[in-house]
């Protein structure tokens, strides 16, 4: 009579009497799935096998199908940028007077436009506190007044100088996470404050040289009762 086949175990040699719970002990089942007669043979240590080598992925098929007509596919992008169009009033050294903003209602003079088409501009800072800053020019008016800014050096402002830095956090210590969370105030770093006073030095030998130019950029424009604006000359 032939042996009868061993058939394969299903099923684990721990029964669970509840959900997450054995029947036998971790140290019970180290002997009775004779883990220790393995690791008595190999010198006292579990044997270590070799991993297989990885067998290469077989090649993708091609699809049975065609995918139906309304599968949506993304549209690639092939529109040019175009740089901003600046208006044929607003030249290099041009008065503008701010129609928005924290600064609304400030004449500043206008430096040079950006690659992303805003206007670099600024007070300067010494005259009526506006710094070196970049405006949209929807929200400017031009006026016919003009500085010469021949004398002043743009060239280090970008839209990269402008750029916010991003700070990571830092995991606070035991001793900082009872105190609370401290207010820091953040300044203005030293080579920008360093970039206002060589651009307002270089500046402010032009608006000097003009008289009550000083005093025309550093008030405030705001219309007054009476005053119609689309009959002003700026």
């Amino acid at each position: 009579m032939a042996p009868k086949e061993r058939k394969p175990r299903v099923g684990s040699r721990n029964p669970e009497l509840i959900r997450g719970i054995g029947k036998y002990s971790r140290s019970k089942m180290y002997h009775k799935k004779g883990l220790w007669a393995i690791k008595a043979k190999h010198g006292g240590a579990f044997p270590k096998h070799d991993p297989k080598p990885a067998e290469p992925k077989p090649a993708e098929k091609a699809p049975k199908y065609y995918p139906a007509d309304d599968v949506k596919k993304p549209l690639a992008n092939k529109r040019k940028h175009k740089p901003t169009k600046l208006r044929a009033s607003i030249t290099p050294g041009t008065v503008l007077i701010l129609l928005a903003g924290r600064f609304m209602g400030k004449r500043v003079v206008f430096l040079k436009q950006l690659e992303s088409g805003l206007l670099l501009v600024t007070g300067p800072f010494k005259v009526n506190g506006v710094p070196i800053r970049r405006v949209n020019q929807s929200y400017v008016i031009a006026t016919s007044t003009k500085v010469d800014i021949s004398g002043v050096d743009v060239a280090k402002f970008d839209d990269k100088y402008f750029a916010r830095e991003v700070e990571k956090k830092k995991k606070k210590t035991e001793g900082e996470f009872f105190e609370g969370d401290k207010e820091e105030s953040k300044g203005i770093p030293q080579l920008k404050k360093d970039d206002q006073k060589a651009v307002d030095a270089q500046l402010l030998k032009s608006i000097e040289a003009v008289p009550e130019l000083k005093a025309y950029l550093a008030a405030r424009f705001s219309l007054r009762s009476g005053m119609k604006p689309h009959e002003l000359v700026f």
